[in-house]
């Protein structure tokens, strides 16, 4: 694995993105910066850190996506590798806000996003950017933010967990044709209020800011989650169609 430290930079995706379009970088190459000035998260909100406390990590992944509809296999590889990281740190009650935040109990603790781009030759190549809050233990302004230091007691070695993650990630991509379907019922299995009659908030344009009841039952191939609704239908949302209350 690769790693190039910086200090501080505006976005560790968009540093990898621009590197990778300039270079051919090893696969599974990984940027981490001590500070992120623009942090993205999903739908464009920010992702705010605070400097030197938190992981803040992109890796570059090649040659695993060929088909753009099946992009959500490596949110479902990256969710699943930052889940059995932490477990092995003794971090409990883990599981994955759809599409790929990740809690423990019904504190937000990481982030992910995947950003694709498809080559002129028709490769897809992948930044995979995660934040994770490690020691940061203020969260005044975030009532639903908290982190690996808050829940736990102590303090953590953050730089010991881009490899980890990183490997983790290797190896689930390497046997994902013989596992897949188990990797598919992994991240079911881990997804956040799944089964529970929760309210959401329709962001569809037409009915937008309409609230409704719904359950969580899957999430389709390409990504989208399955709820079933009040009248025993159910519906299938894209991530700027719809938002979790909780």
């Amino acid at each position: 694995m690769k790693l190039i430290k910086l200090d501080a930079i505006d976005s560790t995706n968009d540093f990898l993105k621009a590197l990778a379009s300039q270079e051919e970088l090893d696969n599974f190459t990984v940027v981490t910066a001590e500070n992120q000035t623009k942090g993205k998260g999903q739908m464009g909100s920010k992702w705010q850190s605070e400097s030197g406390k938190n992981l803040i990590m992109s890796v570059l992944v090649k040659d695993f996506l060929f088909d753009k509809e099946k992009v959500f296999n490596l949110s479902i590889i990256v969710s699943l590798a930052v889940i059995e990281t932490l477990k092995a740190l003794d971090i409990s009650n883990l599981s994955i806000k759809w599409p790929n935040d990740i809690m423990s109990y019904n504190k937000k603790i990481g982030g992910i996003l995947i950003e694709n781009t498809i080559k002129s030759d028709g490769r897809i190549v992948s930044v995979a950017g995660l934040g994770l809050n490690v020691n940061q233990t203020n969260f005044d302004d975030l009532p639903l933010a908290s982190s690996l230091a808050v829940l736990s007691g102590k303090t953590f070695d953050k730089d010991v967990l881009p490899s980890l993650i990183t490997e983790k990630i290797e190896q689930k991509i390497e046997f994902w044709q013989a596992n897949s379907a188990v990797f598919w019922d992994q991240y079911f299995n881990s997804l956040f209020r799944k089964g529970i009659p929760m309210p959401f908030k329709n962001l569809h344009r037409g009915t937008s800011g309409q609230n409704f009841m719904g359950i969580i039952q899957g999430v389709s191939p390409v990504g989208k989650i399955r709820i079933l609704l009040e009248d025993d239908s159910v519906s299938e949302f894209d991530i700027k169609e719809i938002q979790m209350l909780y």
